[in-house]
């Protein structure tokens, strides 16, 4: 699977160690910027490229984007067709019927989340890590009540 990943400015020192962590776990990795560390840059210009990927591939590939918070990121990707974005700045735990799971976990097992926004400011390089590698390694449920959910959502940009 390849993995198309972007950042502005403030993600940029995360990017820059994620692509070898996803080269490491054996994924063809497709570097969107930025490549230079500038703080007037801004992140459209590194998140639309890699949403655009993932939309023309929403099965064969997945994206990971990062920003100051993730929620800009995410809302530029969730503007194209077939993209379902997900935002991570933090541990989030859910508590139902004394079971915990992960949020990272739920939007990849029930949403099929194809693209991953982190919060660069609110997480440090382990956490993105073990999230990232916990993302990739769920896979979506794919019975009948997620599917039915992921077509009406793609029915959104009919």
């Amino acid at each position: 699977m390849k993995i198309f990943v972007g950042s502005d400015h403030a993600g940029f020192g995360l990017k820059e160690k994620l692509v070898p962590f996803l080269q490491g776990l054996g994924y063809e990795v497709g570097d969107k910027g930025a490549f230079e560390y500038n703080e007037e840059d801004d992140y459209p210009d590194f998140i639309i490229p890699v949403a655009r990927e993932v939309s023309m591939h929403p099965n064969e590939v997945r994206g990971i984007v990062l920003g100051g918070s993730g929620q800009g990121e995410g809302m530029a990707a969730n503007k194209f067709n077939n993209v379902r974005a997900t935002v991570y700045y933090g541990q989030g735990q859910c508590v139902v019927q004394e079971e915990h799971e992960s949020i990272i976990k739920i939007s990849r097992a029930d949403n099929d989340a194809n693209v991953l926004s982190l919060g660069a400011r609110f997480i440090t390089e382990e956490e993105m890590k073990e999230v990232v590698k916990e993302w990739l390694d769920t896979p979506f449920k794919n019975t009948e009540k997620y599917a039915r959910r992921i077509t009406k959502m793609n029915r959104i940009h009919e």
